[in-house]
């Protein structure tokens, strides 16, 4: 990469970053480099989700985060990815086997009906931030940007948000880690076996997320979230 490049690239970036939350901005400024230095590598790559989309879970304000969602990255099928870890949009109508489960253990953990959609986008207007840990995947390849830097960039998020004593919930191991490794500890820490087929039956079902959250804001004086999704 010239310097020119990487100027252009680090302009991108500034205009990425002016799109989010100004919350963000603290944590998020230091790293224009590091964007900058993975949106070059991207450049002439096809990746999910859509560019506008990258940074879609910073658009809720820092101050408003009641808790966190730590996905792992996005959907690897084109149409799915869109921003938020484990929703799709409202016009996907053959979910994701993961929320399909979440949407199983959603029902038994708050008796509420089966939601219609897999847009989760209500979540974020209750104070959950539906975070990935790496913001960008190549299509058909799961995890296949892991090693691109997107961690250090989430990583200052979740250090933030930790420091704010808000609660995590960590779907599996690589979530539960990057919990640890951002400084969240003890009740915070809302973990368990991820909603994919091939571990939910582990010990997702029957681990009760939302209420388990609700039970922790509520010990914390903060009004606990809306999880209902049939509004």
């Amino acid at each position: 990469m010239t310097a020119s490049d990487g100027l252009l690239e680090l302009k991108r970036c500034v205009v990425f970053l002016s799109d989010i939350d100004q919350s963000w901005h603290q944590v998020l400024a230091p790293l224009e480099h590091q964007i900058a230095f993975i949106l070059e590598k991207l450049k002439n790559e096809s990746f999910l989700p859509d560019e506008k989309l990258i940074f879609r879970a910073l658009l809720l304000p820092a101050d408003q985060v009641k808790a966190i969602i730590l996905g792992q990255d996005p959907y690897p099928t084109p149409g799915m990815a869109e921003g938020l870890a484990f929703s799709v949009s409202e016009t996907v109508e053959v979910l994701p086997p993961s929320l399909r489960n979440i949407f199983s253990e959603y029902q038994e953990d708050l008796r509420l009906a089966r939601p219609t959609s897999g847009d989760l986008s209500q979540w974020g207007k209750q104070g959950v931030l539906l975070l990935n840990q790496i913001l960008t995947v190549a299509p058909g390849r799961p995890l296949s940007h892991k090693d691109l830097g997107w961690q250090q960039v989430t990583d200052a998020v979740l250090a933030m948000l930790s420091r704010q004593g808000r609660p995590i919930i960590c779907w599996g191991n690589r979530a539960y880690r990057a919990a640890v490794r951002a400084g969240f500890a003890g009740d915070q820490i809302l973990a368990s076996p991820h909603p994919s087929p091939l571990s939910a039956y582990r010990g997702f079902f029957g681990s009760k997320p939302f209420s388990r959250t609700n039970d922790y804001l509520r010990e914390q004086d903060i009004e606990p979230i809306d999880w209902n999704l049939g509004r």
